[in-house]
């Protein structure tokens, strides 16, 4: 019997085929969720003067504490028209450009105007309430390295340095088959035997989320012919998941087909529960995931495998899984053999951290009860028990 890959194999063997897609241009309007294909770099200086950083009156710092006639009201995106001479004092508001001589803003809660008279009673530090020109950065400077994800934040970066338009990483054509002739969709009316296909769902969701197109196919039934048109339109795709048909029964076709189809095998089973028996190959520039049809075991699948392959395609810098560290609030026993994913809710306790609450019902085709999952927590293959309280690593679902 050959030897199942550990967690870590099976993704190193993923990553090593899931290279990034060509990279296209859009515009920043159409760009987040993407990965960056190229650095980026700031058009400007930011801010691109000296601006004040609330409202008050640009001044000297050498003629406070004193009384200032006020020369001139500077709001945002009206300048001064004429620079501050010694003695002056200039209103302005908060982001307005401070004026050439000023090198302080004394905040409006500090001082009292009266008859158009500015008068400062305390001493004033040179480059108070001042943003400097460039103190974010300077033109030309890097403001997001290649591979970073843009969300919003990072969108807003952009847009201020000046750049309409960014080079991301092509989104992956990903194509989802169910099989199985036991599924009916959501809403028929369920014959003895069978079940409603959930996988397709929820794979879809989960690959639209890790930024993927997605086409679902299925559910097709337990067919040779009807499986083999399926998984040739599926090859055409960037990515092809299968869910089910991947186990060694008498109607899981689908490895036998895909292997006739070209599609080269990489692994076939993997150390961890759920999850075994994982399929993954390729054809050409296809990757193809063969996930199990427990729901579950694709849901753990999908976190450890499939979407690091989906952000790596895009040129993620870091395509994950990202781990995080949190203590238990109840024991989990341990398998001899395999890694385990347990299903669990984040809590917060007393402290402020975040501790995570085992489920009860961890079975693998207990998909209701994953609802109320937010987290998976990694037990390691062993004896005995991780204890509550004990550190341990754990993913977030999505």
């Amino acid at each position: 019997m050959t030897e199942l890959l550990s967690i870590e194999q099976a993704l190193a063997r993923v990553l090593a085929r899931a290279r990034p897609l060509p990279a296209e241009t859009v515009p920043i309007e159409a760009a987040a969720g993407r990965m960056l294909a190229e650095d980026v770099a700031s058009h400007v200086d930011l801010p691109p003067f000296a601006s004040s950083a609330m409202d008050g009156y640009a001044v000297r710092a050498a003629d406070a504490p004193g009384r200032l006639p006020i020369v001139f009201r500077i709001a945002a995106g009206v300048p001064a028209d004429r620079p501050l001479q010694p003695g002056q004092a200039m209103a302005i508001s908060t982001g307005g450009a401070v004026p050439v001589g000023a090198d302080a803003v004394v905040q409006i809660e500090v001082v009292v105007e009266q008859g158009n008279e500015l008068e400062v009673p305390d001493p004033v530090d040179s480059g108070t309430n001042v943003r400097p020109a460039g103190g974010d950065v300077r033109a030309g400077e890097l403001v997001l390295p290649r591979g970073a994800r843009i969300g919003a934040a990072q969108l807003g970066a952009v847009a201020a340095a000046g750049i309409a338009e960014v080079s991301v990483g092509r989104r992956p054509r990903v194509v989802v088959l169910s099989t199985g002739t036991e599924l009916r969709a959501p809403g028929e009316t369920l014959g003895p035997g069978q079940i409603y296909e959930s996988n397709g769902p929820m794979l879809a969701a989960a690959f639209e989320a890790a930024g993927a197109i997605v086409e679902r196919l299925g559910p097709v039934v337990d067919d040779e012919i009807e499986h083999r048109r399926a998984l040739e339109r599926g090859l055409e795709a960037d990515v092809l998941v299968s869910s089910g048909g991947v186990s060694v029964g008498p109607h899981d076709l689908v490895r036998r087909i895909l292997a006739e189809l070209g599609v080269e095998e990489d692994f076939w089973g993997v150390a961890v529960r759920p999850g075994k028996p994982l399929a993954f190959g390729a054809r050409g520039a296809t990757l193809v995931f063969g996930l199990p049809g427990n729901p579950v075991s694709s849901l753990v699948a999908v976190e450890l495998f499939v979407r690091p392959a989906l952000l790596a395609l895009q040129g993620a810098a870091d395509p994950g899984p990202r781990y995080e560290r949190a203590d238990l609030a109840a024991p989990l026993r341990r398998n001899p053999r395999r890694d385990q994913l347990a299903r669990a809710r984040t809590a917060v306790d007393a402290d402020g951290a975040t501790v995570l609450e085992p489920l009860s019902g961890q079975e693998s085709h207990m998909i209701a009860r994953a609802a109320g999952a937010d987290a998976l927590v990694l037990v390691p293959a062993g004896e005995g028990e991780l204890r509550a309280a004990e550190s341990v690593r754990f993913l977030r679902l999505l």
